[in-house]
């Protein structure tokens, strides 16, 4: 599975970056955290949180992004694992456009 090259990972970070600063309100920033992880052209988004037991620590998929056909597709996770398409969100070009997508949620796929 071929990857993005080194220039394109390094801007994505810096996309993925500044929308995590922006989007945990300060006082909330020792407790909760937006990681993402890279997998070939996929970039997956996830909530780090504390879980109901004590000391312990969940990570919560959010959403990916897959790269295809030099379009950013946007997928959703079900309770069973399964990574499905959000066909209501166009496949475009921009990267950092569809992860804005994220935060109109009008269909209630990513944010709880």
């Amino acid at each position: 599975m071929a990857g993005f090259d080194a220039f394109t990972k390094k801007r994505l970070e810096k996309i993925l970056d500044r929308y995590i600063e922006e989007k945990i309100p300060q006082h909330l920033k020792g407790e909760f955290k937006i990681i993402y992880k890279f997998r070939g052209n996929t970039v997956t988004l996830s909530q780090d949180r504390p879980s109901f037991r004590p000391g312990q620590r969940i990570e919560l998929p959010i959403a990916q992004f897959r790269y295809e056909e030099n379009k950013w597709k946007i997928y959703w996770k079900d309770s069973k694992d399964k990574w499905h398409f959000v066909e209501d969100i166009k496949p475009i070009e921009d990267f950092e456009k569809q992860l804005k997508m994220l935060d109109r949620n009008e269909y209630g796929y990513f944010w709880m």
